[in-house]
């Protein structure tokens, strides 16, 4: 599954299957320390510190920077994004645990058992519960949180407003088994992708479109969670909120007293680590390094990260309306300079990002961008725009009285993020299109995106796990909750289902996704990959397993139990 993710600065991404050189020497669980020789280099694999429980102390307190306390805090819906799936994981399920390298595992806390077989051309899957397993509400959890899980999920048609229907809508049925704390999960068909579905279950409570969609909204309910631990304080106006563990908890004593995560903008949490007053900061430019490089007691940490950053238009918007003049966008963007900006004085390198559904480094990668037909090319962009009835009058075209405009915000006071903008504001310029930049707060992100105040938008989708295709069309259906381009149709959505999520093995799909995933680009242009990156982070010092949440981190697809993080002994 994806979720958006706000990239700012030198966010950028990568993760999978790492085939790179790492780029600095250190690596591993004492993060990077060696000057990186002259010659550019990639990163590769996780960096995040991972220690078995007995290493590790029971007591202390950590402090965590977070972008944002979304206003729709409830995961599974479309408005969610990576902070509300880092605060969810805290204080909810987590059934299905996930290596590194992606390999998902059944969570004993949650799953006695977790078994896949093929019945009669159809694929089974069969959830066997802890006994032990009970919300914080005192319910035990039973099947019925597999079946409304599957409900939310299948099919916006029901009035629900999921993340994602893929695989949830090729369920035929979830029923109970040989007892209330059995699920079984009959697919249509032969379903390769069943390891990425039921990640994050749904109290039942939590039982129609109206709860679903509205009754998180800036409200955690912490009785309809079950985990380690429980909210103690939870303060949207004062971006605060904070995890203590939960006396409910049935299995392994999670080892901190207290998990607290405060909004900061970027410069703030930079400022608030060189201070002592969190633990943590990540998305670090070669600024930040350099600032923090004196930090008593710190870490510095350098991964892949699997999230893509990316530049979506708005097609709803009538300059935008034209096939011909969104192509013409994206030809002149020089994706290039903008990573000479965000990775100056990193001394980092990577192959083009080229797909949406996988990274460069996984099996079965295709620059689908490339097959499209895209380059940079401003000539090129500019008899499109010719083409399209657009003329200059003086620096900026016109058509039909339209000025050739528009307004992309930007998030966050981190200074490369503004320095990007105003390299794609120039690059822009070389068309004939005058582009606004609209400055926000960081926490204006959820908001700003999901009610589609943009006209342009840079952004992230982060990955969950490793299953690429498994998440197509939400990609690029044509009612996707990521994809906000409004380039989608009803005959793009009949492709995907066709032509990829109905063959049988992962292997035919990929292939097949990637293939079809050109074709979309081309028919569209309505979103463009700009770069993968480092995921640079400093720590202090002894803290260990970090960054347990999915959808982003240290650990590349890792999702661990936040039971185990704490302080080495």
């Amino acid at each position: 599954m994806r979720l958006h993710n706000r990239l700012a600065g030198s966010v950028a991404v990568a993760g999978a299957l790492a085939l790179a050189l790492t780029a600095c020497g250190g690596g591993g669980t004492e993060g990077g320390t060696e000057e990186t020789p002259a010659e550019a280099q990639t990163i590769e694999g996780a960096d995040y510190n991972p220690q078995p429980r007995e290493n590790l102390k029971q007591g202390g307190e950590v402090t965590l920077p977070i972008t944002e306390i979304t206003p729709q805090m409830n995961v599974n819906h479309s408005d969610g994004s990576v902070d509300t799936a880092t605060i969810w994981e805290w204080y909810n399920p987590q059934t299905i645990l996930m290596s590194p390298e992606g390999e998902a595992s059944a969570n004993p806390n949650y799953l006695t058992d977790w078994t896949t077989e093929v019945v009669d051309g159809k694929t089974v899957v069969t959830y066997t519960i802890n006994p032990k397993a009970v919300w914080n509400d005192g319910t035990p959890i039973t099947w019925e949180s597999y079946e409304q899980t599957w409900i939310a999920n299948r099919s916006v048609e029901e009035e629900y407003v999921p993340n994602s229907t893929d695989g949830y809508s090729q369920i035929e049925s979830v029923e109970q088994g040989t007892d209330e704390r059995q699920a079984v999960v009959t697919f249509k068909t032969e379903f390769p992708w069943t390891e990425g579905l039921f990640w994050h279950i749904l109290n039942p409570n939590v039982d129609s479109p109206e709860v679903f969609n509205e009754g998180y909204i800036e409200e955690a309910h912490p009785e309809w969670g079950a985990g380690p631990y429980k909210i103690e304080d939870f303060d949207v106006n004062g971006g605060v909120i904070s995890f203590v563990p939960n006396d409910n908890w049935w299995g392994d004593k999670p080892l901190l007293d207290k998990v607290t995560f405060r909004v900061l903008e970027p410069t703030a949490a930079v400022n608030a680590f060189q201070n002592g007053e969190t633990n943590y900061v990540d998305n670090l430019t070669a600024d930040n390094l350099e600032q923090l490089a004196d930090v008593d007691g710190a870490v510095t940490y350098r991964a892949q990260r699997t999230s893509t950053n990316l530049l979506e238009l708005n097609g709803e918007y009538p300059q935008f309306e034209d096939l011909k003049v969104r192509e013409a966008m994206f030809k002149a963007i020089n994706r290039d300079q903008i990573k000479e900006v965000v990775w100056n004085g990193l001394n980092y390198t990577e192959p083009d990002a080229g797909s949406l559904n996988l990274f460069p480094f996984q099996e079965g990668y295709v620059d689908a961008l490339a097959e499209a037909g895209y380059s940079f090319d401003v000539a090129a962009a500019n008899a499109l725009l010719d083409e399209a009835g657009w003329t200059l009058n003086g620096d900026v075209r016109e058509k039909d009285g339209m000025k050739f405009e528009g307004r992309m915000p930007i998030f966050g006071d981190e200074p490369i993020t503004e320095a990007r903008a105003k390299v794609v504001q120039a690059q822009l310029a070389e068309i004939g299109f005058a582009l606004e930049i609209d400055k926000r707060p960081a926490s204006d992100f959820s908001t700003v995106l999901t009610t589609k105040d943009w006209d342009l938008v840079i952004l992230g989708f982060s990955s969950s796990d490793p299953y690429g295709v498994a998440y197509m069309c939400q990609l690029y259906c044509s009612d996707s909750g990521l994809n906000l381009s409004a380039t989608g149709t009803e005959e793009i959505d009949q492709k995907i289902a066709d032509q990829v999520s109905s063959l049988p093995t992962a292997e035919e799909q990929t292939a097949a996704g990637l293939k079809l995933e050109s074709e979309i680009i081309a028919e569209t242009w309505g979103i463009l990959p700009l770069y993968n990156g480092p995921w640079i982070s400093m720590a202090s010092e002894g803290l260990a397993n970090l960054t347990p949440e999915t959808y982003t981190g240290l650990d590349l697809f890792g999702l661990q139990p936040v039971e185990n993080v704490g302080w080495e002994k």
